[in-house]
C-alpha cells in the first residue's frame, strides 16, 4: 500500500463526466503520461479495451450473454473492461474537445429524424 487515501463513493461528490475527466487527467499528469495521450494512441487503446470486453462474450450463446453478470468473477471483469473503455473514450473526448454528452444527444436527435418510429 502506498499510503494513498481511497475515499468511499459516499465520501465523494456525485459522479459526472467532467469530474471523471478531471480525475483521469490528474492521474495521467501525475505519471507524466500526457505525451502519450494523443488522439491516435487513445483511440487505439479504446479499440483494444473494447476488444477485451468483446472477448468476455465471444463464445457465449445469446442466452448465456444475458446472464454474464450473475457470475461474480465475470461480472468483475465486465465492469473493469467497461471502465477501461469509458476511461479511454473520456480521455479522447477531452483531448479532442468533444463534449460526449452533447455529441450523444445530437446523435440521438439525428437518429430520431433518420429512423422515425412507426406510427
Amino acid at each position: 500500500m502506498t499510503g494513498e487515501h481511497h475515499e468511499s463513493q459516499e465520501d465523494r461528490e456525485p459522479l459526472d463526466v467532467a469530474r471523471l475527466q478531471r480525475r483521469l487527467a490528474a492521474f495521467a499528469a501525475a505519471r507524466d503520461w500526457q505525451p502519450y495521450h494523443t488522439p491516435k494512441n487513445l483511440v487505439a487503446a479504446l479499440s483494444v479495451e473494447a476488444s477485451e470486453l468483446v472477448e468476455i462474450f465471444q463464445w457465449l450463446t445469446p442466452e448465456e450473454s444475458t446472464r454474464v453478470m450473475a457470475d461474480p468473477d465475470t461480472a468483475h471483469r465486465v465492469r473493469d473492461e467497461v471502465a477501461d473503455v469509458l476511461a479511454y473514450l473520456l480521455q479522447l473526448c477531452e483531448v479532442l474537445g468533444v463534449d460526449p454528452l452533447a455529441a450523444l444527444d445530437a446523435k440521438i436527435d439525428r437518429n430520431e429524424r433518420r429512423f422515425p418510429a412507426p406510427e
